[in-house]
């Protein structure tokens, strides 16, 4: 796919007139999916596209156009040029945009991660081995993911990942399940048995009869993927640049009145080990870290060019949507042994769903337990919790009653696979938190 991808910006490069220039950013993937349902599979299945989003550009006139290629290279050459003579008639009646800001300094980068997945012969024998006398059901998809940017300045990148996504839960009955994910960019059968084994192991207390408790504060472990949740809702207009200049981050209390968290919470987007390719649609290359929180304090944000134009600071790499891309969080002290001794008596999360906003401005969510949550007592799972819905905020989950920290983290990968499979990954710690407002 890269020179696929490289003949056809020289093919844009020589249908340029005048002062044009243009931007090219590629996409493409080869994925197997396999969906299961009751330890078997349902659905096969093999998918390979490749878009190119092309930009015209004339001073700070533009108009873009998404092709979607064939493989086929005179018929997507033709394509090419045909969407550049057609841009051009869009950029003759085009109003100059004052916030437009691209890369005009090139800078060339490459990143191939080896192939070290698995076939998707032994992917499926490994799910199905897992579930054999349970009901598994969930998805495994892997295979290469390639992005690409060029322009009319001669700046080249791309970008090839090798990633691979269990999502599953062994489901039980009703509403009880115990979810399971597992992801990396390289396949190691012996740590998705046993992650497959630690999952399987809760079945046996969620089979207990289910326990109801009184709406309340409590003490509360938040697994790995509960914190996800969390951190995807924060994600949500927490950390860009626009969303701070207008006053419309969820974060504003740290902004504006120098509110903090825990010294424990250090949030960073990690470019360099992140799935997410290392540049963006108007060709910057994103720097290899940007601090957003450190030791509990607010550090800075996500910066996109566009942003940058409009408010007048400097970018620093982010997409358009600055919002995270390669998320982490750093660990803390608490072991994975010692979860439950350290909980002591209260709840287990192991999931959360269907969180919003219940007071925006005082970064205050709601949310709802899913899957395998547990009432625990000294130490020891007594019971299944029946569902019940959290509402608290940030800066008391993670601030003023965050307890601990796990050392150990789990690489969060997104099972979006809307138009394609998404780059976006967490890296994550578990959390247990004091006095979490617990309703019905």
């Amino acid at each position: 796919m890269q020179e696929q991808f490289a003949a056809l910006a020289d093919v844009a490069q020589s249908a340029l007139k005048g002062n044009e220039g243009f931007l090219a950013n590629f996409s493409g993937e080869r994925s197997d999916f396999v969906r299961f349902n009751r330890s078997a599979v349902r659905q096969a299945g093999a998918v390979e596209q490749r878009y190119l989003h092309l930009e015209l550009f004339d001073g700070r006139r533009h108009a873009a156009q998404s092709l979607t290629l064939t493989n086929e290279p005179v018929g997507d050459a033709d394509a090419v040029k045909q969407a550049v003579a057609r841009l051009r008639d869009v950029l003759a009646d085009s109003a100059e945009d004052p916030h437009f800001l691209i890369n005009t300094t090139p800078q060339a980068t490459t990143r191939v991660l080896p192939a070290a997945l698995a076939t998707p012969e032994e992917g499926v024998a490994a799910v199905l081995a897992a579930g054999a006398g349970h009901d598994l059901v969930g998805f495994y998809a892997a295979g290469p993911i390639h992005r690409g940017f060029a322009n009319s300045y001669g700046q080249r990148n791309w970008d090839t990942v090798q990633a691979f996504n269990i999502d599953a839960s062994f489901y039980l009955y009703g509403d009880k399940a115990v979810k399971m994910s597992h992801a990396g960019t390289a396949w190691n059968a012996a740590a998705f048995t046993a992650r497959a084994d630690a999952a399987k192991a809760r079945l046996t207390a969620l089979a207990r009869p289910a326990k109801t408790i009184a709406p309340g504060r409590y003490k509360v472990f938040l697994a790995p993927a509960a914190v996800e949740e969390l951190m995807s809702m924060l994600s949500w207009g927490g950390f860009g640049l626009a969303d701070h200049r207008t006053a419309t981050t969820p974060l504003l209390k740290m902004v504006e009145e120098g509110t903090k968290l825990s010294p424990s919470v250090t949030l960073i987007e990690n470019n360099k080990d992140g799935l997410a390719a290392g540049f963006q649609e108007e060709g910057f290359v994103k720097p290899e870290r940007v601090t957003l929180i450190e030791n509990g304090v607010y550090k800075d944000c996500l910066a996109s060019p566009r942003s940058a134009a409009e408010f007048g600071a400097p970018q620093n790499g982010a997409d358009g949507s600055e919002s995270p891309a390669a998320l982490e969080m750093a660990p803390g002290s608490l072991q994975t042994a010692d979860i439950l001794k350290d909980l002591g008596t209260g709840i287990y999360v192991g999931n959360l769903w269907y969180l919003n906003y219940s007071d925006r401005n005082a970064c205050r969510m709601t949310g709802m337990t899913r899957f395998a949550t547990f009432w625990v007592e000294n130490g020891e799972i007594v019971a299944p919790l029946n569902v019940m819905r959290f509402d608290d905020t940030i800066y008391r989950m993670l601030g003023e009653n965050l307890l601990a920290l796990t050392a150990e983290r789990d690489l969060r990968l997104s099972t979006d696979t809307y138009e394609a499979r998404s780059t976006r990954s967490m890296r994550l710690p578990g959390a247990i938190v004091a006095d979490l407002a617990m309703t019905l």
